[in-house]
């Protein structure tokens, strides 16, 4: 069985971030200063087209894992490949909870871990609705919460096949982490993860206006 491989995790990241997101305008970071250097880490970024996890781990020098369809995996040769790039697969659309015992374990063992708080890709107009599963992976490992704000992707490759690609600056914007106990100070559970939500979500939006991309909140 394949295994994460950290020589070929550089390898591949330097490669694509030089000749694939350089000719397409460009990979930029901003605020790598606010991800810890060390320790568990929940990035949380918004989801607008499929170079996202990709341009997410091109901008970190940290090593992100990644969450990846469990389809990927199904061809031999690509899941070994996705697998040296410390993916793992998830079953969408039902409770899996190998990936989530996964995604524990290495917040817990002092990885980064990326989670698509809307679960799927957006449509580059709206954020949706943050997922509970971020909520209690946040609230069970303590781990700072990293929002993520990602914008140009959707120019470069549009969920919408029917729209135009074009080359675009792409930006990767880290803000200030913070943790599931630091706001969540209401007396229930419930109102606990509204804030949490409402917090992950002002703070994704805040960081991608400020690189161009003027999103909406979608009512949770």
């Amino acid at each position: 069985m394949a295994q994460y491989s950290p020589g070929i995790y550089r390898l591949v990241r330097w490669t694509v971030k030089t000749l694939y997101f350089g000719p397409k305008g460009g990979l930029f970071t901003i605020g790598e200063e606010n991800l810890p250097k060390s320790g568990g880490v929940l990035l949380a970024p918004n989801h607008v087209s499929y170079l996202d996890p990709p341009a997410v781990c091109c901008a970190l020098g940290r090593t992100v894992h990644c969450m990846a369809k469990e389809e990927l995996f199904r061809n031999r040769l690509f899941g070994a490949l996705i697998t040296n790039l410390a993916a793992f697969p998830v079953k969408r659309g039902e409770g899996d909870t190998d990936a989530i015992r996964k995604t524990l374990a290495l917040l817990e063992s002092g990885e980064v871990v990326l989670m698509f708080p809307e679960g799927t890709r957006g449509d580059g107009e709206t954020l949706q609705a943050v997922n509970r599963g971020v909520a209690m992976v946040a609230k069970r490992t303590g781990a700072p919460v990293v929002p993520v704000g990602i914008t140009g992707t959707h120019l470069v490759m549009p969920r919408d096949k029917t729209r135009q690609a074009r080359r675009s600056r792409m930006v990767v914007a880290c803000g200030e982490p913070f943790t599931y106990k630091e706001i969540a100070t209401a007396s229930s559970e419930k109102e606990n993860r509204e804030i949490f939500a409402t917090e992950l979500q002002t703070r994704i939006v805040a960081l991608c206006r400020s690189n161009g991309l003027d999103l909406k909140t979608s009512e949770r």
